[in-house]
């Protein structure tokens, strides 16, 4: 079996002070399926990513109630990849294959991270400083 390769969109980088969405910075997110795949579940290798991503995605995806297990390992510290391993449960099989469980996780993560930067600047708009006499809103 040929091994998948796919572009993903996703992060999030400072510029001159503002937060940037993934919309607005597009950085690419190797994943490959590894081998072994059988129906209902999947190992995936993520190249430039860590515990970072890792343990945020893993939570997104058990989140998802088709997913049975999901888990991931840094094969080792000194390489710069993360295995992510998927398993649906048997009932969903024919509706769901762990590749979209791993999407839907990806662009989940990127909505709750688009959620908190907004309610991140909207907080840091309405802030006002009490040493400050004038109102800043």
């Amino acid at each position: 079996m040929d091994s998948k390769v796919e572009n993903v969109l996703g992060g999030m980088e400072e510029d001159d002070g503002e937060l940037t969405t993934t919309e607005e910075l597009l950085s690419d997110i190797r994943i490959m399926t590894l081998p072994g795949e059988e129906e209902g579940s999947a190992s995936f290798e993520i190249i430039g990513e860590d515990h970072t991503l890792g343990n945020a995605l893993r939570y997104i995806i058990m989140k998802n109630p088709e997913v049975e297990f999901c888990g991931y390992s840094i094969p080792h510290p000194s390489e710069d990849k993360m295995n992510i391993r998927i398993q649906i449960y048997p009932e969903y099989w024919e509706q769901t294959r762990p590749y979209d469980a791993l999407m839907k996780g990806l662009d989940d993560l990127a909505d709750l991270c688009d959620h908190i930067t907004h309610a991140f600047k909207e907080a840091r708009d309405n802030f006002t400083d009490p040493g400050d006499n004038s109102e800043q809103r």
